[in-house]
């Protein structure tokens, strides 16, 4: 008889044990890994004309198309928005995502953006300008803030691309395009989606790869229409609506570095 009590009492021992160590082991299944984040860059490198050449402020440069002579003074325009694709369809939207991109930098941009889940991305989008809520909503910081000189009024919102300079061809010998309006039939916001191509962004906690895109200031006037037929456009409306059309035809996917 103390034998069999002695046998039971080992059993449950054993049983409870058992039980414990299976419990622990579904813990730590449930227990989901911490997310791996990595950041990534998108470069815009701006070229003139169908040579794809290096394209600087204050240098002459002429139209392949008008043949018009001009230099710009400013080149700055917002991209916001962006987003990130892989191929099973998965997406990252890059938070708060506003940038203000200046060609005054040796024709060449470059934005970070920072934790990324790690990954393969096949894709890329973003807006250029600013979506219509974030025109609405007031005061605002960093990028989006009115001291940035991209800012009309709280009814007219942002100015999503701003070009000007200097052109014998042009009224007064000046060009200014203040691109913008976010709503209705005219607004100027432009979606770009650029597939890369069979190419792979790796995204990784120890690598920041970089996408790396082409921004032709000359495709304003690629649509045929001459800086002396329109020199000046500083509020919403159809033209601004066109010339936002123009400009978005001016960029491209050229390669990644991983």
């Amino acid at each position: 008889m103390k034998s069999l009590k002695i046998f039971f009492t080992a059993a449950l021992a054993i049983s409870t044990l058992f039980l414990t160590s299976c419990s622990d082991d579904d813990t730590e299944e449930e227990t989901p890994a911490p997310a791996q984040l990595g950041a990534m860059k998108v470069e815009f490198e701006h070229v003139w004309g169908p040579g794809e050449d290096p394209f600087h402020l204050n240098e002459n440069y002429t139209h392949s198309i008008t043949n018009e002579e001009l230099s710009f003074t400013t080149m700055r325009y917002y991209v916001s928005n962006i987003k990130l694709m892989k191929n099973d369809g998965t997406e990252f939207s890059a938070p708060d995502s506003y940038f203000i991109i200046d060609a005054s930098d040796n024709g060449l941009h470059e934005v970070e953006i920072e934790n990324v889940p790690a990954g393969d991305y096949v894709s890329i989008s973003f807006l250029v300008g600013v979506d219509s809520l974030r025109n609405v909503s007031g005061a605002q910081e960093g990028a989006l803030s009115a001291s940035e000189g991209m800012f009309w009024s709280w009814n007219s919102g942002y100015i999503f691309v701003k070009a000007e300079g200097i052109s014998a061809a042009a009224e007064n010998n000046a060009f200014a395009y203040h691109i913008g309006g976010f709503a209705g039939e005219n607004k100027a916001q432009r979606e770009h989606y650029m597939d890369f191509d069979g190419a792979l962004l790796e995204v990784a906690p120890n690598a920041t790869p970089t996408v790396h895109l082409i921004v032709n200031p000359a495709s304003f006037w690629n649509g045929m229409m001459s800086l002396g037929a329109l020199s000046n456009m500083t509020m919403p409306g159809p033209m601004a609506s066109m010339l936002a059309n123009h400009f978005a035809t001016g960029f491209r996917f050229d390669h990644i570095h991983n």
